[in-house]
Parts: structure tokens; C-alpha cells; sequence
């Protein structure tokens, strides 16, 4: 564009002219009004700092102009992007930039999807500096433009926070691979150390943040299951449209570019679902060597657990008693029913024994009257042998077998005489007793 600049200067004031009859006030200048102002935003900001460093304004405009310039001068663009160019890179072709990586073409490979929109500028301004066309040309040097179209394409792509995020989503230089069972288990403490950067690596596609941290064996219980559930319940951002297949222009069909489309939202939700299996996987193989959890269910069971050992140990204490008592009853019961058994037998042979002697007490009865001659004065008669007997039984049959035995006791001797006095006083005292009549046991009396 042809630019047009014309010269020229204003017409000088007529030699008459003079300010004090010329200038002509219009008005009066009011009187000034004093305001107490309240800085805010930044300049509260730049108060604070001021009054915290005891500064002027002047002070403090230097020194904050000084930091700037320092901010950003070369040096400082170079401490940030400081990586080596790879040769092979150099030598990439334009048309291949779908698979460059984009990150490495503008050397931001350290910061990748943590790279602010400062340091990607500063990196393409870099970047241009030293590979444009006209600056190689100029220093001699033979060098294509296609490195540099790279770099344009780098920069475009990741300046469109669009584009950027569907590349970020497909950045497989930015993931850290899971660490394998063996690993973790080499050393006490290998899981945290481990699983902590893919966690973070993988928490970049969360749509809610923070993403919990991993913690340590020292985390609460609240906090493991707080991270877990994050994680089963994750909810990704990531998206797969930068591995679409380019979409026909408008020269080809309408059914071709259906096509296409149709072809590509299928690859979508594949790399979708494998996405989200993959990450189902991960947490799964990290909460299966995570040791917090088993030590939080043993610590929960504790409780739960002495519960039971308590009910089974009173239950198997009542179990016990209970068969304790059964069979002491069983064996009080045999004892009684051995004692009852003795108390039967010897009762028994006690009743024998009584009914033995009862039976030597009566013969002994029957023979003193025998010895007694029969209660006759001479020699006794038939008639009184059978008296005699008949009465020594009625007598037997008055008395019990203690009696019985009390009067065999008094039974000694053969002579007739004694025996007939004990006879009657034998029958005296059941008389008197009422036992025996008056009219009874004659040959006794």
C-alpha cells in the first residue's frame, strides 16, 4: 500500500498579536476541591507494595520498569526454551505436521500441556528468529522453509486453546506409563512414589480441579476413599478429533463427506470406550496394590470383629455350661440313683437280716416253750402242747420284730421255771398295754 505524506506548517501569527490583548480569559479557574481517593485492582496492589517497602513513586516505577525489561530480554527466553533441535526434526516436511510433535517443534517438550500462552510466544518468536527463510538466505545458509512452516503450524495449533486441547488429548509424550506389579513391590513405599506422576499425568483431562492427590501411607481413610471415588467416578474432557480423517472438500460428494464423518465419530467413540478401559484398568491394578484400604476394612473390622469373638466366646461359654451342668445332673443323678440303688440293698438285706432273725427269734420262742415244758406242772398233756404252742404264736403275732427281739433276748436257759415267769411277764406288760385281753393266752398266765 503506497503511503502519501504531504509537508507543510501552520501560517505565523500577525506581527500585531500579543498575548495581553489578544488572550482574552473566558472564564475564572474554580476553586480546587481535596477528595480522599481508596486505590483498588492493581493499584492497591502497587500501594501495598510501596508502603511495605517504604518507596516513593518514583522508586517503585523504576524498580518494577527495571523487572520488566528483565523479564523480557533474550537471556530469559532463552533459560525457558532451551532445548537442542534433533536434525531429523529439521528435516520434517510441511505436509507431515499432523503427526509432528508440536510441543518439540517450538522446544516446549519439558512443559508440553503446562506451557502458558507467554512461553508459547515466546517460543515462536524464538523459533522465527532463527529459522525464517530470509535470515537463513541472508546468512548463507541453504535451508527450506518447511522446518519453519512447522513451526507455524506448531504455534497455530497451540494457540487455539480449540485445537491445543484436542492435540493435548492425543499427546502420548505427556503420559506416564503405569509402573509394572514387580516394581511396586520391590520396596515399602514404591506405590506412592510410583503411581503419583501417572495419576497426575492422567488428571490432566479431569473436568473438575483440583484432582486429589495420591497421598501416602499416612493418608486418612477419608482421603483414600475420597481419591478413589474421584476416579471411578472420573469425568474426562479428553476427546479423539485430532485422529480424524480429513473431511473431503467442497468439490467431493455429499455422501462421500458423510461418509467420512460418520467414519470418524465411530473412531471416536472407540478410542473412547479403549480410553476408558484403559483407565478403568489402571486404577483397578493401583487400588489392588494399594495397602491402605486392607489396613482401613482390618482396622473397621476390628470392632465388628470383637463382636463376634465376643458372642461366639459367650456363646461357646454357655455351650460349655451348659454341658458342664447336663452332665453334673447326669452325674448327680447316677450318684443318687447308686445311693438310692445302695440304700435299696442294704434296706433289703437289712429287711432280710430282720426277717431272718425274726424267724430265729421265733424258733427260739417256740423252743423256750419247749424248754418250759409247756407251762404244765408235770408232764404236759396233748391238749396243753397245743395250747401252749397256739398261745407262744398269738404272742409272736402281738409283737413287732424289735419287740421280738428284746424279749428272745430275755430267754436264757433251760430251765423251765425262769422261762414261764418271762412267758408271763411278757403277757402282764401286753395286757397292761392293752395289747392282749384278759381272756387271752391262758396257758401263759
Amino acid at each position: 500500500m503506497a503511503t502519501l505524506r504531504l509537508s507543510g506548517s501552520l501560517p505565523a501569527l500577525p506581527s500585531s498579536w500579543s498575548a495581553e490583548k489578544d488572550f482574552l480569559p473566558l472564564s475564572t479557574l474554580t476553586p480546587p476541591t481535596s477528595r480522599a481517593l481508596s486505590p483498588v485492582g492493581p493499584h492497591f496492589l502497587a500501594h501495598a507494595r510501596r508502603k511495605r517497602h517504604h518507596r516513593t513513586f518514583s522508586e517503585d516505577e523504576k524498580i518494577q520498569a527495571a523487572s520488566a525489561a528483565k523479564s523480557s530480554s533474550p537471556e530469559q527466553d532463552d533459560a525457558e526454551i532451551s532445548e537442542d533441535e534433533d536434525p531429523m526434526m529439521l528435516q520434517r516436511e510441511a505436509k507431515d505436521w499432523k503427526t509432528q510433535d508440536h510441543y518439540a517443534v517450538l522446544g516446549l517438550s519439558k512443559y508440553r500441556y503446562r506451557a502458558t500462552e507467554e512461553q508459547i510466544k515466546k517460543a515462536h518468536r524464538k523459533k522465527v528468529l532463527r529459522h525464517h527463510p530470509d535470515k537463513k538466505a541472508a546468512s548463507g545458509k541453504e535451508e527450506g522453509d518447511q522446518f519453519f512452516k512447522c513451526i507455524q503450524r506448531a504455534t497455530e495449533i497451540l494457540q487455539d486453546p480449540m485445537r491445543r486441547r484436542q492435540y493435548d488429548s492425543v499427546d502420548e509424550a505427556a503420559d506416564v506409563e503405569p509402573p509394572s506389579k514387580s516394581d511396586v513391590q520391590k520396596k515399602a513405599g514404591n506405590f506412592y512414589k510410583l503411581y503419583a506422576p501417572v495419576f497426575r499425568a492422567e488428571g490432566r483431562f479431569s473436568k473438575q480441579q483440583p484432582v486429589p492427590e495420591l497421598g501416602n501411607d499416612k493418608s486418612t481413610k477419608e482421603h483414600v476413599e475420597q481419591f478413589y471415588n474421584f476416579w471411578y467416578a472420573f469425568d474426562s474432557w479428553r476427546s479423539f478429533e485430532y485422529l480424524d480423517e480429513d473431511v473431503p472438500d467442497d468439490s467431493a460428494s455429499r455422501d462421500q463427506k458423510r461418509h467420512v464423518e460418520r467414519k470418524n465419530n465411530n473412531a471416536r467413540k472407540k478410542h473412547k470406550t479403549e480410553d476408558s478401559a484403559r483407565l478403568r484398568k489402571l486404577i483397578d491394578d493401583a487400588l489392588a496394590l494399594d495397602e491402605r484400604p486392607k489396613k482401613f476394612r482390618q482396622e473397621g473390622n476390628k470392632e465388628k470383629n470383637k463382636k463376634r469373638l465376643d458372642k461366639e466366646a459367650a456363646e461357646k461359654a454357655a455351650k460349655e455350661e451348659a454341658v458342664k451342668k447336663k452332665e453334673d445332673d447326669e452325674k448327680a443323678a447316677k450318684e443318687k440313683e447308686a445311693t438310692d440303688k445302695a440304700s435299696r440293698e442294704e434296706g433289703k438285706k437289712a429287711k432280710e437280716a430282720a426277717k431272718n432273725a425274726a424267724k430265729k427269734n421265733k424258733r427260739t420262742i417256740r423252743n423256750a416253750v419247749k424248754d418250759a415244758k409247756y407251762f404244765a406242772d408235770g408232764e404236759a398233756t396233748p391238749a396243753q402242747i397245743d395250747g401252749a404252742l397256739n398261745d407262744a404264736d398269738a404272742l409272736i403275732l402281738k409283737l413287732d420284730n424289735e419287740e421280738i427281739a428284746a424279749f428272745t433276748a430275755k430267754l436264757g436257759g433251760k430251765d423251765a421255771k425262769p422261762l414261764k415267769e418271762v412267758f408271763q411277764a411278757e403277757r402282764t406288760r401286753l395286757v397292761e398295754a392293752g395289747t392282749v385281753k384278759e381272756g387271752e393266752l391262758k396257758s401263759l398266765a
